[in-house]
């Protein structure tokens, strides 16, 4: 069933403000956010986005985008970013709101040494001598081209039910029926792929899902890192004096952190009635991203020739990264148990109630900002279980749903034009009087800024905004008179402005990658 929207205003804004106390301060995305998943960059799952699709003619459709292999250099040559070939890269989709996988698309990765194994070779004294980069001599325009010394493939499979033990059917190219995808090429510079966004679009698949009519889109390459975020300031204890994160005149005044790296994206865009249980069926959706490694791997201390021969895996795979929402292992979940979230299943989400309803960030916010005013006092936040756990009422919130952390999208709500959308998603809308209810947290698209809402609301702002004790049904959640720092808090940024980082008018939406030379 739609859910409507005519009604929404007070609702969606105390929720907004429920789901962002959970994830707290905000400020960093999931770029190596646990321990472990730092020895395993590869692996490392940094943004998840779902939206409705906002190109021209694809509003019937939900784009899903994954971002793996954090702060990428463009200049990070030779090897470049590669996926590994021994991990498993998931995307699952919740449509009954069980907090169950029933619809996963795993992702599978080879690269494999063109011209019989050699890769690129020359003469050398009467010799031929396999080179030592990732492209020859000459240009590279197109997806096989003769001057790449290596060629990574990738395959899709579409599993229903449980993510090891459902029916798995391969994704198949529409065009020609093929199972194998090309990757395209990083952007090693404009010598040697002098129009890279006409090279990696050649890589933008037209594809057939097993089990859904109409077909979809896909895309596998490397993007811009679309998260803006002052990153180093934030985190040497918001290194800033209050009165410059409090003036909206500051509020692109900072440098984005992370402007000049790149990720590696998983983009798929699927019609929306192949993404809920049925045509009919409720139309709130949740997703979540993962990867997971074989349980054992061992070294061979001399490999044979051939491309990554060093390691030989096996065993069961084992999840090592997580990630739906934004921001929440780095900010809510308490180191000891970083490993352990991106490790866990959102059925298992009841195991870390006590860092939902007694967030921690807001008291760290409030010491190091060192203004003398504390974080807000309504314990437990159960404002943020009934917002970040299990939805939003009217929402984003599913039929019979089971409470568990992740990124949940209602379809049935129209997409908004990017130069309409608001910039603080349903919360900005609210706040200047919009009507863009498409965006975070009803999903997330690339433009809508989390750090800056998270900022509002993990000082109480938006409790201050709505100025009613109670009136969604969450006692006294939301209660203005337990926001220490007052009107204030409502001001609240980061002084880094997400809206003007550069984006695609369309899929796979994320900007042509960094060029390693200029």
């Amino acid at each position: 069933m739609s859910r409507k929207l005519f009604r929404l205003a007070p609702l969606a804004l105390a929720a907004t403000a429920a789901l962002l106390g959970f994830v707290t301060l905000a400020q960093a995305s999931s770029h190596r956010e646990a321990p472990f998943i730092t020895t395993s960059p590869k692996v490392d799952g940094t943004d998840f986005y779902m939206f409705r699709s906002y190109e021209a003619n694809r509003d019937g459709f939900v784009t899903i985008l994954a971002n793996y292999q954090p702060l990428q250099d463009a200049y990070g040559g030779p090897n470049y970013f590669q996926m590994d070939p021994n991990a498993l890269y998931e995307i699952h989709i919740d449509n009954n709101g069980d907090a169950k996988e029933d619809l996963t698309f795993q992702f599978r990765f080879n690269t494999t040494l063109n011209n019989g194994g050699s890769g690129q070779t020359l003469t050398i004294g009467g010799q031929t001598v396999s080179t030592a980069l990732t492209q020859g001599p000459g240009t590279i325009s197109s997806i096989k081209d003769a001057n790449l010394a290596s060629a990574e493939q990738y395959t899709v499979t579409l599993v229903r039910g449980d993510r090891r033990g459902g029916t798995a059917t391969a994704i198949t190219n529409a065009a020609n029926g093929s199972a194998v995808f090309d990757k395209p090429v990083d952007n090693i510079g404009p010598k040697s792929i002098p129009n890279y966004a006409a090279y990696a679009a050649q890589h933008v698949y037209n594809v057939n899902l097993p089990g859904c009519a109409t077909p979809a889109r896909m895309f596998v390459g490397q993007r811009q890192d679309a998260f803006a975020v002052n990153l180093g300031t934030i985190f040497d204890n918001v290194n800033v004096p209050l009165s410059a994160i409090i003036n909206r005149a500051n509020i692109n005044a900072f440098p984005n952190t992370i402007g000049d790296k790149n990720v590696t994206t998983l983009a798929l865009e699927v019609h929306k009635d192949c993404l809920k249980s049925s045509p009919t069926g409720d139309d709130v959706i949740g997703g979540w991203t993962t990867a997971s490694l074989r349980q054992a791997r061992l070294l061979n201390p001399s490999p044979a020739s051939g491309y990554q021969a060093s390691e030989k895996p096996g065993g069961a795979w084992v999840q090592v990264s997580r990630l739906g929402m934004p921001l929440v292992n780095e900010l809510v979940i308490g180191l000891k148990d970083k490993d352990k979230f991106n490790a866990s299943a959102p059925s298992g989400d009841a195991q870390f109630a006590s860092y939902v309803t007694n967030p921690t960030y807001p008291q760290m916010l409030a010491l190091v900002l060192n203004n003398g005013v504390g974080a807000p006092t309504n314990f437990p936040r159960t404002d943020l279980v009934t917002t970040f756990l299990t939805g939003i009422p009217g929402v984003n919130q599913p039929h019979n749903v089971v409470a568990s952390e992740m990124l949940r999208l209602n379809t049935a709500i129209a997409p908004v034009p990017f130069a309409q959308q608001n910039r603080l998603g349903i919360v900005g809308s609210i706040r200047d009087g919009g009507t863009d209810f498409a965006g975070f947290p009803n999903g997330r698209r690339p433009k809508d800024d989390v750090v800056d809402v998270a900022l509002v609301a993990v000082m109480g702002g938006l409790c201050i905004a709505n100025g009613t004790t109670n009136a969604f049904g969450f006692g006294t959640a939301c209660n203005p008179s337990a926001v220490p720092l007052g009107a204030t808090s409502l001001e609240l940024h980061d002084g880094v402005d997400q809206a003007v980082v550069p984006l695609l008018p369309g899929f796979p939406y994320l900007n042509t990658p960094i060029s390693g030379s200029h």
